[in-house]
């Protein structure tokens, strides 16, 4: 069973890679294609579960203790397989 954790900065925290990112987006010519752009990070685990509700329940307990800073980052947890 493979987890994948998307974290990313809550809305309203200043994101200074996505502002540098966005702006040098616009200085290539991509100005009217890009709105906003945030940066954020993946993690890809591989589990020793077979039930997707006890992944899930310790893949929660990671993030709230070390992937996540959840003062300012919010995560979001995709189980397959």
């Amino acid at each position: 069973m493979k987890a994948i954790v998307n974290v990313a900065l809550k809305q309203g925290v200043l994101d200074d890679q996505g502002k540098a990112t966005h702006h040098a987006l616009d200085t290539l010519g991509f100005k009217e294609v890009v709105k906003d752009v945030r940066i954020g990070k993946q993690i890809i685990m591989e589990l020793n579960s077979s039930n997707e509700e006890d992944a899930r329940a310790e893949v929660v307990k990671m993030c709230e203790k070390l992937l996540a800073n959840t003062v300012i980052e919010d995560y979001d947890i995709e189980i397959v397989g």
